[in-house]
């Protein structure tokens, strides 16, 4: 997947570069180090076993990760990202786009993206699961309208869920720059299932 913008944003979704917000990097690194320092703290990356998870709800689950008393996804430190907030139907990712996320042309690759926005909207729908329902990805579409390069040093994806019914889910997500520059928006399905026992 190419990080190349295959559509041009239009000026309702991009930030006018004469009108350019106050850069929000120095809170997002602060809340990024507190959240860092929790995580090499707690358990580390890996899995939760169904001890572990107990009776907890989605929600729950996903603030007991954020706190470092559940491992966290092993895959964030292969990329480089963190899960920075969580509440009701919504999740916030921090990513640091590097070098070694490189496509060919010398920009991020697409994949980084997709990945760190598919994180984001599957731990929205994640947080309104109910103990004992699970739930995967189905659809997940991306729409890359900025190339992106370590010259940006952090970004955020969003993400917000539309709908979460019985068996299916969907939900949202922007992947925006310190100075609130759109590089990315992206939309899921999630098919929503009862865990197996045990």
């Amino acid at each position: 997947m190419s990080a190349t913008p295959a559509t041009t944003a239009s000026p309702s979704t991009d930030t006018p570069r004469t009108a350019a917000r106050p850069s929000e990097l120095p809170r997002w690194l602060a809340e990024e180090a507190t959240v860092r320092q929790r995580l090499e703290q707690g358990v580390g990356p890996g899995v939760a076993s169904r001890a572990q998870i107990g009776q907890k709800n989605g929600l729950e689950m996903m603030q007991a990760m954020l706190r470092g008393e559940l491992p966290f996804a092993p895959i964030a430190q292969t990329l480089d990202f963190l899960l920075l907030e969580i509440g009701e139907g919504v999740a916030v990712f921090q990513g640091r786009p590097g070098p070694q996320h490189f496509n060919p042309m010398g920009t991020v690759h697409g994949g980084w993206f997709a990945t760190l926005l598919d994180s984001a909207l599957g731990c929205a729908v994640h947080t309104r699961m109910p103990p004992g329902r699970g739930y995967t990805t189905a659809e997940l579409g991306i729409n890359l309208v900025k190339a992106l390069t370590p010259k940006v040093e952090r970004v955020r994806a969003e993400g917000r869920v539309i709908h979460c019914g019985r068996q299916l889910a969907t939900a949202e997500a922007r992947l925006v720059g310190p100075d609130g520059t759109l590089y990315a928006h992206a939309t899921t399905t999630c098919l929503v299932f009862d865990l197996p026992p045990g």
